[in-house]
């Protein structure tokens, strides 16, 4: 993928900065337009190469984007990603990750951006943040501490059995995330789950990506992957 650079000027308050982007084998460039009213955006030329013609979409970037803009190329286009899944990158909140190309967006109470399945709407990934004096998720403690807490106390309801199936810590460009698998069993139900948390920003942020249990084993690894894409964003 070959991503060019795009001259930037200040852009208008009304543009939203969280953005969509499609993986799969295309050239990615960057055009500016720049508008009477002193406002600007680059437009995200997506071109097969396969087709011949090309399709626009808005990449809406200002100049306090631009540190943003450079972990972009760093973090989604620079390496490969599978061609099922499309990237969300939120420059205004700070973090970005994938999820599958067929999911759509959709709102979920007290979260910040959330997309599921179109057909198994309980098949779905969020992410949300708390605002935090801490500046590192080491900073919570031990691993298997932090996990058990909060798998136990925190995502488990009273009349849910937790089982945590593993755990992991990752370094990222000097940034640390806890990845974890988790089940949760009721009564009437059971779901499997990949968490991601991680502390930066100011913020304590937290990606959930999930299904039926019964459609664990067969969606596992395809959700796994949205999970360990999940990145912080310096803003």
């Amino acid at each position: 993928m070959v991503l060019s650079s795009c001259s930037l000027t200040w852009i208008s308050p009304s543009f939203s900065p969280k953005l969509n982007f499609p993986h799969s084998n295309y050239l990615l460039r960057n055009t500016a337009i720049c508008s009477s009213n002193n406002t600007a955006f680059c437009a995200l030329e997506t071109i097969s190469s396969g087709e011949s013609h090309c399709q626009r979409r808005p990449l809406l970037l200002g100049v306090g984007a631009l540190t943003a803009n450079l972990q972009l190329t760093n973090l989604v286009f620079a390496q490969e990603k599978p061609d099922r899944y499309q990237a969300f990158v939120d420059y205004e909140d700070g973090y970005s990750y994938v999820y599958p190309r067929e999911w759509k967006e959709f709102d979920f109470l007290a979260h910040d951006s959330a997309f599921k399945d179109k057909v198994l709407q309980l098949q779905n990934v969020r992410v949300r943040f708390i605002p935090t004096e801490k500046k590192d998720i080491r900073d919570l403690g031990p691993m298997e501490e932090v996990v058990y807490y909060l798998v136990k106390h925190r995502y488990a309801a009273p009349n849910q059995r937790p089982t945590i199936n593993g755990m992991e810590e990752r370094t990222i460009d000097g940034k640390h995330y806890y990845t974890f698998e988790y089940i949760l069993t009721s009564p009437n139900y059971a779901s499997g789950s990949f968490a991601t948390i991680a502390i930066g920003n100011g913020r304590y942020y937290t990606l959930i990506v999930g299904a039926n249990e019964r459609r664990w084993k067969r969606v596992r690894d395809e959700l796994k992957v949205v999970a360990e894409s999940f990145r912080l964003l310096d803003i």
